[in-house]
């Protein structure tokens, strides 16, 4: 493969704090490595529709506070068919563009590792997602501002919650995996963690309740990943209620909340990190690639690894602590 002239940088799938900070670490790490840059508006989306811009230093200014992404994001269909990838490679050929970064989940691995196996294009994914569920980093890109959120969120709804002797249930994101929930929970003092990766009945979760009421608890909270097998916090919420009415019980549904906000330190440096290392491993010609954060060291992992090479896992000591502390 020839080598790396042009690096295009584009964001897809759900949005996460740090996107920008990593933007703005791929454009200039690659002018200052004296390669051209340019930017793709709306995912694959704006590749099909040719929506690519070229950047430079000024095109990155003052992001690294802003939350979202300022390429935009979208789901594209028609990336998935091969007429919409040919129209993709195409508009590349026309920019000049060889090399790409890809900023985002699991979706957006799986089409920068088909794209790059039919055309001659190097890629390489930055793991963007507040959801932290891919093998190969640590830590993803906006899952740290997201837990931060979740924590202030909680943290409020404990205050009314103790004025009113009330059980809030409190349902954040996570469809398959339940990061969010159990850092948020044992962070904010959750009384319950209801998670996809384990299966807790609703009679476990309200003999817990009831051993906190018994000791004169005035309020609870338990926090409910949207993946959970019970069926979200209205369901669950509905099945303690017609059992348990020591509490008044109210439901809490975070929602799109936990994706905004100015990204954290962390966050920042994380995607400051990830992009600087992308481009890096691009001009030494490595591809189908993902950056990550292990320890405290940026490694590449194979995208087909990062994908389903490993189930990820929920950390066992986390687990216990989740119902030990509360």
């Amino acid at each position: 493969m020839s080598k790396i002239k042009k690096i295009a940088v584009f964001t897809s799938g759900g949005d996460a704090p740090g996107m920008n900070p990593c933007i703005r670490a791929v454009v200039r790490t690659s002018k200052y490595l004296g390669l051209e840059v340019a930017g793709i508006n709306q995912g694959y989306q704006g590749m099909i529709d040719n929506n690519i811009v070229d950047m430079d230093h000024h095109s990155v200014s003052n992001i690294l506070q802003l939350g979202g992404t300022i390429l935009k994001t979208a789901r594209c269909l028609d990336f998935k068919t091969p007429e919409g990838r040919k129209l993709a490679y195409d508009n590349l050929q026309k920019n000049n563009i060889d090399g790409l970064v890809a900023i985002g989940g699991d979706g957006t691995f799986n089409g920068i590792e088909l794209f790059s196996r039919e055309y001659d294009v190097k890629v390489i994914g930055v793991p963007g997602t507040i959801d932290n569920d891919l093998y190969g980093s640590d830590y993803t890109l906006g899952f740290d501002t997201a837990t931060n959120t979740v924590i202030e969120a909680i943290d409020k709804i404990r205050d009314t919650a103790e004025s009113h002797a009330r059980l809030f249930f409190v349902e954040v994101m996570g469809r398959d995996a339940g990061c969010l929930a159990l850092r948020a929970g044992i962070a904010a003092g959750a009384e319950a963690i209801m998670l996809p990766e384990k299966d807790t009945s609703i009679e476990e979760l309200i003999e817990t309740l009831k051993a906190g009421a018994a000791k004169n608890k005035s309020s609870a909270i338990v926090i409910v990943s949207e993946g959970d097998k019970s069926g979200g916090a209205f369901n669950v919420a509905k099945k303690v209620k017609e059992v348990f009415n020591f509490y008044d019980t109210k439901v809490t549904i975070l929602g799109h909340l936990q994706r905004g906000g100015s990204p954290s330190a962390f966050d920042r440096v994380l995607g400051s990190r990830m992009g600087f290392a992308a481009v890096k491993a691009l001009v030494a010609g490595e591809s189908r690639k993902t950056v990550g954060l292990r320890g405290n060291q940026i490694v590449l992992t194979d995208i087909k690894e990062a994908l389903c090479g490993h189930e990820f896992k929920l950390e066992e000591d986390l687990l216990e602590m989740s119902v030990v502390l509360a």
